[in-house]
């Protein structure tokens, strides 16, 4: 049996950046997040986010891939939140687009502690800006 360790960072957005992820909302879909990709076999690490993204640290097995990974989580993600009784917000849709960077095992941490600090950051900068300054990175 081989062994993988292969980490992905995944950061997508609500379409439009429509501000839909709200609280409690939003703490509610990233728990379903995790506990969904448990279900599917995906280990999410973590989950975080804000009004118009989410971000998630996955290790990827090896019978996945980055595209399948992220079409699993989005798309289970949003139609569990757009039938979610109680939930009166405006409909939740992903963005086709995605960002995903692979991470090596020494920023762990670091990529660990700035998906968990997504509202204070975000207090600073916006999403867009966030999103250049990745791709600008990588």
């Amino acid at each position: 049996m081989p062994y993988i360790k292969v980490w992905i960072h995944y950061v997508w957005s609500t379409k439009n950046r429509e501000p839909v992820l709200t609280d409690p909302f939003r703490n509610q879909l990233f728990r379903h997040i995790k506990e969904n990709a448990g279900i599917k076999g995906i280990y999410l690490d973590k989950v975080n986010g804000y009004h118009d993204h989410v971000h998630c640290l996955v290790s990827l097995s090896s019978a996945d891939t980055v595209e399948k990974t992220i079409q699993l989580i989005k798309g289970e993600s949003s139609f569990w939140f757009n039938n979610k009784s109680g939930f009166k917000t405006a409909r939740l849709e992903w963005q086709d687009d995605y960002f995903a960077v692979s991470v090596s095992e020494s920023a762990l941490d670091a990529v660990r502690a700035y998906i968990d600090n997504q509202e204070a950051h975000h207090q600073k900068r916006t999403f867009a800006e966030e999103y250049n300054e990745f791709i600008k990175k990588f």
